[in-house]
């Protein structure tokens, strides 16, 4: 793996970003030179996007507007109409440099927002960077209001001004820009799902930090990392050895579906199928028997006993078989609470398990952390932001990625915390955050999708850890819903539609 790629998938707050920052300056890199570098880089961006626009920017006090006054500076010199404009009457030592050599270029200096949105085609967002943690009010509130009522595109240099960096929480106000370009290292705030209507489309600007640098800050296994598709091409079980045999590949049971919801079980199964995992046996109702053998006839249909409501009513495995001898069990998509008998059982087996949909319900009413102690095997959950507070109900006053790291070290499970960004958590403290998504994915049967997906490759044994492998099935579930969304409309994807996407995303891999 390079060191572009590998720059990619480190995600730091503020504080982490200041102690790397203050690496390179006390190395010697000066901060001058710095600015200049990352400046230029935004310029020639900037040139390829956006050729032949008048540019407004907005400067802040901080080194962020030193960075967009070189970014002006470069683009007056490439031709562009200019004009800049800065709430602030001081501003740090640097950036009143550039501001001053500005000027005596001609680059026009606007006295009001309203001047400055005039006569511009695109802006630049240059009023904070990382680390801002106060309320943004008065006059400064005020032009950022008017910058998001003028319907031109935005964009921020680092994170949109406003924004709080690990958080992504909005301090008072803040940009909505159509375009961020992250500086150096992905800021945490960026990949949170309160940030996503404020960033637009993010693009990381590297600078050349040293590995060592970072290191030296994050340690050799960082705490966060972004999926990246390197991370992911990595970990998926693409090739395999000449000589093998089905059983090798990974045997993995679903338990799923009622009459009721008999279209949860194809989905999941549907979705176990594309993974490629080995041996597919799949557990329903007896009377949705003759529905599955339909639409898998590779798998092995179990067809169980049911209750009157038709829900499964006890597992009926073969005599010389028990839950122990599959390599993964996926359980919960469309099974309803009838089938709490069978969630208790699958509960006490000693394979990997990953539970959704009624199997978190199931877990949530038993209780999760005294259910989920008694357990030997280890377990995955699936939780959308309901299905977690039921979970989890005292985590609720904590934001999302204390909230899944609390949950996973206190349940000892893989937690999976489904979202516009969603994030895994391993009971060890480490995070997997999802960058990319589609609000394609927000249809009924989506997620039964993910879970047979996930538990064939869980059933492969495809990365060193569970959650590693569960990031990888959420980033290969995201991509399809991304690829089918490009070519059908997010309204055209529904839940079986985007099965048949989940082996195009890696047919368009270069492997």
């Amino acid at each position: 793996m390079d060191i572009q790629r590998k720059i990619d998938q480190f995600v730091v707050s503020a504080q982490q970003m200041r102690d790397i920052e203050g690496r390179i300056f006390a190395a010697g890199m000066p901060v001058a030179a710095l600015m200049e570098k990352v400046g230029l880089n935004i310029a020639l961006k900037l040139t390829e996007i956006f050729p032949n626009q008048r540019i407004g920017v907005l400067v802040g006090s901080g080194h962020n507007g030193g960075d967009a006054l070189v970014v002006a500076r470069e683009l007056h010199f490439y031709g562009y109409k200019v004009a800049v404009y800065s709430p602030f009457s001081q501003h740090k030592e640097l950036t009143h440099s550039h501001a001053q050599y500005a000027e005596s270029l001609g680059i026009e200096r606007c006295n009001t927002i309203e001047n400055l949105l005039n006569q511009s085609d695109i802006l630049i967002d240059g009023l904070f960077g990382f680390g801002l943690e106060r309320d943004i009010t008065d006059d400064i509130a005020k032009a950022i209001a008017q910058v998001n009522q003028s319907s031109l595109p935005v964009i921020s240099i680092d994170l949109p001004s406003g924004l709080h960096t690990d958080t992504g929480e909005v301090l008072g106000i803040a940009i909505k820009a159509t375009h961020t370009f992250c500086l150096g290292l992905w800021k945490l705030g960026l990949l949170q799902d309160n940030a996503l209507d404020y960033v637009g489309k993010a693009e990381l600007i590297d600078f050349d930090i040293p590995l060592t640098d970072i290191y030296a800050v994050l340690g050799e296994t960082p705490k966060i990392e972004r999926i990246s598709t390197e991370l992911a091409i990595a970990r998926l079980p693409l090739h395999r050895p000449a000589v093998t045999h089905k059983y090798k590949q990974g045997h993995l049971l679903l338990i799923c579906g009622s009459v009721r919801y008999a279209g949860g079980a194809i989905l999941t199964g549907l979705g176990a199928r594309a993974s490629g995992v080995g041996m597919l046996s799949i557990a329903v109702p007896e009377s949705l028997k003759p529905l599955l053998v339909a639409q898998l006839p590779e798998a092995l249909i179990i067809g169980c006993p049911e209750t009157e409501l038709g829900a499964i009513a006890q597992l009926k495995l073969s005599a010389k078989t028990n839950l122990d001898a599959f390599d993964a069990i996926s359980c919960g998509p469309g099974l309803t609470s009838e089938a709490t008998p069978i969630i208790e059982e699958v509960l006490d087996c000693n394979c990997p398990l990953i539970l959704d949909a009624d199997g978190l319900n199931v877990l949530a009413e038993l209780g999760t952390i005294p259910t989920l102690a008694k357990r030997q095997g280890k377990t995955i959950l699936t939780p959308h932001t309901g299905e977690f507070k039921r979970l989890f109900p005292d985590l609720g006053d904590l934001n999302s990625m204390e909230a899944v790291t609390c949950a996973a070290k206190t349940s000892g499970a893989v937690v999976l915390l489904k979202g516009a960004r969603t994030k895994v958590a391993s009971p060890d403290g480490l995070v997997w955050i999802n960058p990319e998504s589609t609000p394609a994915l927000a249809r009924g049967g989506s997620g039964d999708v993910l879970t047979g997906l996930m538990g064939g490759l869980v059933a492969q044994k495809s990365a060193s850890s569970l959650a590693e492998i569960t990031s990888v099935a959420a980033w290969w579930h995201s991509q399809a819903g991304i690829k089918a969304a490009r070519i059908r409309t997010e309204m055209g994807v529904d839940a079986f539609t985007l099965t048949h996407y989940l082996l195009a995303v890696l047919s368009e891999l270069k492997i």
